[in-house]
């Protein structure tokens, strides 16, 4: 989500402007010139802890810059001369230790490149004894997205407005005050902040008083928080306003926004609301603080925050206009403060107790975003929604440089790449596996162990797995712990798990021990010969070298149906291979239903053909999701030629019939990128074949849509995807409405009101043209509606106008008319653009140390732009160039990134792909046309 540079000067050596004076006291400065660093690890010691922070910050919006004291209480578990812990960019001085023999200086030494602190004492600090330090320091107001930064807005009239705000996950506290910046160094916060009357401070506790202080400032004082961890931590500075209502439960929830935008808060605040409430029952533990703050921030670089009691998000993830926002954009706010909401339980209150396990938090709120949606929102039919996730989740991971769900991370680089895919998606998949494995019942008892075991606790993998083991342990419900009494009573959970397999006891860590600490995921392969079923599995990985497939197993949770019954049957694969005979012959047996398993499945024999039969003459005999699973399995098998590209193809046929979301996204998730190949590599007559197959495959249900925000929330959603990819691909009708309606919007100065659901659509036609490029430009600029400036900003950067695009990438660049928030969007839009490719890359090559450092080293931003620019290269020409430069790079400047290797892994598999497979497309679209041509006559 986040990132830091690595090796940065721990210092900012500047005075004290004059808008920040330090203390009237002596100041320690640090000695670079002292003696060896007392501690050699990038973690720190455990032979101190912390207990309370005391903090003072004094953000001056004026001068950019902040000063500060902290007073830290500290349990000594170890004798030890000195206290090690985190600061970075930090002027430190004047610090003091606190002892009942009285208060003494601390000599204070640097290790730059850990981020570290070494505070030391000429005596001993004992074990068992409790003392305190206090740091005074100061710095300037972070220029990136982490720490205490800088952020700014410019109103309707033209002035620009700065304010302050802080984002600290995964490693990013220590560049606001010193602290013990590790997850399991939970501590209770009080906190203080000095401003100006203009402004408002708020914090993670309620404000319970203000004093005036000389020179008309005044210093808010903030409730003391509950123990928790420093990367939780947050505080604003601003102009803000906000709205407030309470919940069920007696917790106030407040919105804050810019003034201008405070009428956009409705919608966010009744969710939270809504979902607050949810949460406290279904967890069946109240929420912990009085209060709930939500704020948009116009500087963010993430999706949001789950700072406990603040919450931090981007304007567009909680800003809704029900005149001006779209049911997409309904869905995505909804869905984003559920997951920030879910970790109030989910990493406030639990929490990992290392970056490895991040997925305990991200998994599980991305997880929640579903569970609580289907109950609160029913209408926004999250359902159709979450198979896209465990697709995203596999791309990555079906890459030789994927990772493990848990896997060991030490410096914050590679703590900020844990923030992938991986961690949230895949994450959330397993877990939606377990769920149907254990049943629904069963794993909701064992996460409110799980949650109730550990409050204000942090844990490990292992932790999670014994919580779901024994769900109906008396222990638990005798002690009033558990809330489904009901339930286990009627049956052992545990012993219930014969529908499974039989013999053996349930070992839920053995199995999910499977699914955590070895990267990838299995293919299944299935051949039916009458009854009998012969399975193996294997790690499904897109690459050359077969020997990297070697050494994995999995513990799979099968489950099936057939042509014969819809009863789900259940099987758990222990081994490589097996055997299990079915009721009685059928004529295709479906593997994954509703691909609730995290596994992919080959039908090896007839298998592949009865299952495109069956498409082609009764396709809603199988659900949605089992649809689009068939069409992303067959077309990742064709990578790794487990299935020619031309059976692929034949089965995609069946997409002329389909309607739902979820099986039709899916169709041009695997058909458009293999045209978006060919737009680079100089092929326009069989890239302009492709285009127009999948166009005339979807022509039907694109002919059906109506220009209107009718319909239910999926069906909207799918409007605007089907309206928009017509117009990209100029199909004619498409084309000839957008233009009709751009051209009546702009002649009505853009006051004429647009369905909502169609100006994508719109604005991509009118984005063509200078002076329709203009005119968006014009009301991007005047335009106060998040939603309606994203729509504009995305159209705009699929302009032919290469000019245009450049403009646009420049000036997110520099922050005035477009927010360098928004600059990775742009350019890997433009990349996608068949006139800008060439340009994003170059653009990104030339500002590539200027990105790394605005946006962190590791973070997942950095890893979007650099697997979004070259995803779509597929020439050895492209790879050598795109080698040429990362190879380049050192250490401190990305060369060890992660993502620099999944960036050469997808150009080979690209390479792969079209040398053997476009003559197989060539010839499969060349058989079709008479064909189509014939039927469309």
């Amino acid at each position: 989500m986040l990132a830091a540079p690595l090796l940065l000067l721990l210092f900012l050596p500047f005075p004290p402007s004059s808008g920040a004076q330090l203390p009237d006291q002596d100041r320690v400065q640090v000695d670079l010139k002292a003696p060896p660093f007392p501690w050699g690890s990038m973690r720190l010691p455990k032979t101190i802890s912390p207990i309370h922070y005391d903090l003072t910050i004094h953000p001056n919006l004026t001068t950019l810059d902040f000063t500060g004291v902290v007073r830290i209480q500290l349990d000594v578990h170890e004798d030890t001369n000195a206290i090690i812990l985190h600061s970075k960019h930090l002027h430190i001085s004047n610090v003091l230790l606190f002892a009942t023999e009285g208060v003494k200086p601390l000599k204070v030494s640097a290790h730059p490149r850990f981020n570290q602190l070494a505070l030391e004492s000429d005596s001993v600090l004992a074990k068992g004894r409790r003392y305190e330090v206090q740091l005074e320091f100061a710095a300037n107001l972070s220029e990136s997205y982490h720490g205490f930064y800088k952020s700014s807005y410019r109103t309707s009239s033209g002035e620009v407005r700065v304010m302050a705000s802080t984002q600290f996950e995964a490693t990013f506290a220590r560049l606001a005050f010193p602290c013990f910046d590790e997850p399991a160094f939970k501590a209770n916060f009080t906190i203080r902040i000095t401003r100006e009357p203009r402004h408002i401070a708020i914090s993670n506790m309620p404000m319970v008083k203000t004093d005036e202080l000389p020179g008309g400032l005044l210093k808010d004082h903030f409730d003391t928080t509950v123990k928790m961890s420093t990367y939780l931590v947050a505080y604003i500075v601003s102009d803000f306003l906000s709205v407030s209502k309470t919940t069920q439960h007696g917790v106030k929830i407040s919105v804050y926004a810019v003034p201008e935008k405070i009428d956009q808060t409705a919608f966010a605040l009744d969710a939270a609301v809504k979902l607050l409430d949810f949460y406290d029952d279904y967890f069946d533990i109240p929420y912990p603080l009085p209060k709930q703050d939500l704020a948009a921030i116009p500087d963010f670089q993430s999706g949001a925050m789950e700072n406990w009691g603040l919450t931090t998000y981007r304007e567009t993830g909680l800003l809704f206009d029900p005149d001006k926002s779209s049911a997409s954009d309904k869905l995505g706010i909804t869905k984003v403060i559920a997951h920030e909401l879910a970790h109030q339980w989910f990493g406030n209150l639990v929490t990992m107790e290392w970056w490895n396990d991040l997925w305990l938090n991200e998994g599980f709120a991305k997880f929640m975003e579903f569970i609580s949606l289907r109950i609160t929102y029913p209408e926004l039919q999250v359902d159709d929604f979450f198979l896209a996730k465990c697709f995203e989740a596999m791309e990555v991971d079906s890459l030789s440089s994927s990772h493990p769900v848990s896997t060991p991370v030490e410096n914050p680089t590679q703590i900020q790449e844990m923030f992938d895919d991986v961690s949230y998606d895949k994450g959330a998949c397993i877990l939606n596996m377990l769920r149907d494995f254990l049943t629904p019942e069963a794993f909701e008892i064992g996460i409110i162990r799980y949650l109730k075991r550990y409050s204000y606790q942090n844990t490990v993998n292992s932790h999670l797995w014994e919580s779901l083991t024994n769900v109906c342990n008396s222990d638990d419900l005798d002690e009033g712990r558990i809330k489904h009494k009901k339930f286990c009573s009627k049956r052992d959970v545990q012993s219930g798990a014969t529908k499974w397999y039989s013999g053996d006891e349930l070992d839920v860590r053995a199995i999910m021990d499977t699914w955590t600490l070895q990267e990838g995921f299995p293919l299944v392969t299935v051949e039916v010969r009458g009854r009998e079923v012969r399975l193996s599995q294997e790690r499904y990985l897109k690459t050359d070298d077969y020997s990297l497939t070697e050494g994995f197993l999995w513990q799979i949770p099968l489950t099936y149906m057939t042509s014969t019954s819809s009863t789900v049957h259940r099987f758990l694969l222990k081994t490589k291979t097996d055997v299990l005979y079915l009721p009685e012959e059928a004529d295709w047996v479906k593997f994954n239903v509703d691909m609730s398993g995290y596994y992919m499945v080959h039908y090896a024999g007839e298998g592949w053909n009865s299952i495109i039969k069956l498409l082609h003459h009764n396709h809603t005999a199988l659900s949605s999701n089992d649809r689009a699973s068939l069409i992303h399995n067959i077309f990742q098998l064709v990578s790794t030629e487990k299935v020619r590209l031309d059976t692929a193809l034949d089965l995609s046929l069946y997409l002329s019939k389909e309607t739902e979301i979820m099986a039709v996204t899916q169709g041009f998730g695997e058909l458009v990128p293999l045209y978006k190949l060919m737009e680079k590599r100089d092929m326009a007559a069989l890239e302009n074949q492709m285009k127009d197959y999948i166009v005339d495959l979807f022509r039907g249900l694109i002919g059906r849509q109506e220009w209107t925000d009718s319909g239910s929330v999926s069906q909207r959603v799918l409007r605007s995807y089907l309206l928009l990819f017509g117009c990209f691909r100029n199909y004619a009708p498409c084309v000839s409405k957008a233009t009709e309606l751009f051209t009546k919007w702009k002649e009505s100065d853009g006051t004429m009101s647009l369905p909502v659901d169609i100006t994508m659509a719109v604005f991509l036609i009118g984005a063509r043209t200078p002076e329709g490029w203009d005119f968006l430009l014009e009301k991007y600029r005047s335009s106060l509606q998040m939603s309606v400036k994203s729509r504009m900003k995305s159209a705009m950067s699929t302009s032919p106008l290469q000019e245009k695009l450049k403009w646009m990438m420049e000036q997110s660049l520099s922050n005035v008319v477009m927010k360098t928030q928004d600059l990775p969007d742009v350019m890997v839009s433009v990349s996608r653009n068949p006139r800008g490719y060439n340009m994003a890359w170059d653009f990104f090559r030339a500002n590539w140390h200027i990105l790394i450092k605005k946006f962190e080293l590791g973070s997942s931003t950095v890893s979007f732009m650099v697997t979004g620019v070259t995803s779509q290269y597929s020439t050895r020409e492209m790879l050598e160039e795109v080698r040429s430069f990362f190879g380049s790079l050192d250490e401190d400047s990305g060369s060890e990134m992660r993502c620099i290797r999944q960036a050469y892994e997808t150009i080979e598999d690209n390479i792969r792909w079209t040398d053997r497979n476009l003559p197989l497309l060539q010839a499969w679209l060349d058989k079709r046309r008479p064909k189509a041509l014939h039927e469309d006559l």
